[in-house]
């Protein structure tokens, strides 16, 4: 089984970012998701990116790639936000559209969200047209009441055809105890974790660890 990827989302301090580097993550995820409890401010976030890409030393560059969040804002502002902060990927958690893709500077990632009666064959459509289209697919269990992460495990089986693809993280409630049954079971590329590496709600350096080492070890 190739070594999967992983994704360490929801970061707010350039300490934790690097953090998450030494760990091994090749992706990390800052959000600028409109009322989440883990938003950024533009110019906040760019200060922390900056500072995270400051701290990076030779031997680990270029880094993870930096991926900021977004949820059906206006395109010109993922855009001013992408260039502040020098993103490398923009996330689009919400209802976002090919004529919004289209303007995007930077590649994607989508999110889908997996609902209780989405069928495996439904996630198999899905998941290949953005493939095929160039994006990225991050597939996150759906709770009406969460608009981004929900921390919540969806039915893993349902994405047995599709998580083994390049391009295709999977989240929600994935933690350190459960990560490599996930990547076992799946065969998955890559895995995203925010919730699940947090203790009272701050990110915690020896959760990310223990999580990308299980992920990395599966």
């Amino acid at each position: 089984m190739p070594i999967p990827h992983v994704k360490i989302c929801g970061l707010r301090d350039a300490q934790n970012a690097q953090a998450a580097t030494l760990a091994g993550a090749d992706f990390v995820g800052f959000n600028f998701v409109d009322g989440v409890r883990r938003q950024l401010e533009p110019m906040i976030g760019a200060t922390i990116i900056s500072a995270f890409r400051n701290s990076l030393s030779e031997d680990s560059m270029p880094g993870p790639r930096v991926v900021g969040l977004f949820r059906n804002q206006p395109v010109e502002f993922v855009n001013r936000v992408v260039r502040m902060a020098a993103l490398d990927m923009v996330q689009l958690c919400g209802d976002e559209d090919d004529d919004y893709y289209a303007q995007m500077e930077r590649p994607i990632l989508k999110q889908l969200r997996v609902r209780s009666e989405t069928s495996a064959e439904d996630i198999d459509a899905e998941v290949k047209a953005h493939l095929a289209a160039g994006r990225m697919v991050v597939l996150d269990a759906y709770d009406p009441n969460t608009p981004g992460g929900t921390g919540k495990v969806f039915e893993w089986s349902k994405a047995a055809n599709v998580a083994p693809l390049e391009g295709v993280l999977l989240a929600g409630g994935l933690t350190p105890d459960n990560v490599s049954d996930a990547i076992r079971e799946l065969g998955a590329w890559g895995v995203d974790v925010s919730s699940g590496v947090e203790t009272d709600g701050d990110k915690d350096d020896v959760k990310m660890h223990n999580f990308i080492t299980e992920a990395l070890g599966a």
